[in-house]
C-alpha cells in the first residue's frame, strides 16, 4: 500500500446504480467521486474528491449522528446550505459539518458556471444514521471497516413507518 496519492492521478467515476439520483427531482444532482481512502491506505476517515457539475448537488439536504464531515473547496463557487441558513462558499474555503440534528443539517451547490470540485474528509463510522429535512426521512448505514467482508446494510425509512419489535416473530 502506498500512503501517498496525487490529486491529478485520481479517476472520477459517477457513482454506482445503488447510489445513482432517482426520482422526480434526479436531475438537480450530480454524483461524481474520485475515491482516494482506499487507495492510500486510509482506516478510519474517509476521502474522496467529490466534483460537481454547474447547478447541481452531489447529494440530499443531511445531517449525520456518528460521523463528522468536512469540506475543503478546490475550484468553483457555491453554497453551502447548513441548518437554516445559506453561506457562498469559493475555492479556498474549509466547512466544518459536525454531527448533530437538523441545526447540522447540510448540503453544497454548485452554483457557478464551471465544475466545482471539493475534497471530502469525514471520521469513518460503522453504523451511522442520517436525517433528511427536506423529505422527512431518516436512514441508517452500516459501513464495513477495511478487510471485513460482507455486504453494506442500508435501511431508509420515515418516523412511524416502521415495524413492530415483534412483527414475524
Amino acid at each position: 500500500m502506498h500512503p501517498i496519492i496525487n490529486i491529478t492521478d485520481l479517476e472520477i467515476h459517477p457513482a454506482g446504480p445503488e447510489r445513482a439520483p432517482r426520482g422526480k427531482n434526479a436531475g438537480l444532482y450530480d454524483r461524481r467521486f474520485g475515491e482516494i481512502s482506499s487507495r492510500i491506505g486510509a482506516r478510519k476517515l474517509g476521502y474522496n474528491l467529490t466534483v460537481v457539475a454547474p447547478g447541481k448537488r452531489n447529494c440530499p439536504f443531511h445531517n449525520h449522528h456518528f460521523e463528522e464531515e468536512m469540506f475543503f473547496i478546490l475550484e468553483g463557487e457555491g453554497e453551502l446550505r447548513f441548518g437554516g441558513r445559506r453561506y457562498p462558499i469559493k475555492k479556498g474555503d474549509i466547512i466544518a459539518c459536525p454531527t448533530g440534528g437538523p441545526e447540522t443539517a447540510h448540503q453544497i451547490i454548485n452554483t457557478g458556471k464551471s465544475e466545482m470540485r471539493y475534497l471530502s474528509l469525514s471520521t469513518l463510522a460503522e453504523l451511522e444514521i442520517c436525517d433528511y429535512p427536506d423529505s422527512g426521512k431518516f436512514g441508517v448505514y452500516e459501513q464495513h471497516p477495511p478487510g471485513k467482508e460482507g455486504k453494506p446494510s442500508r435501511f431508509l425509512s420515515r418516523p412511524g413507518e416502521s415495524l413492530d419489535y415483534w412483527d414475524g416473530e
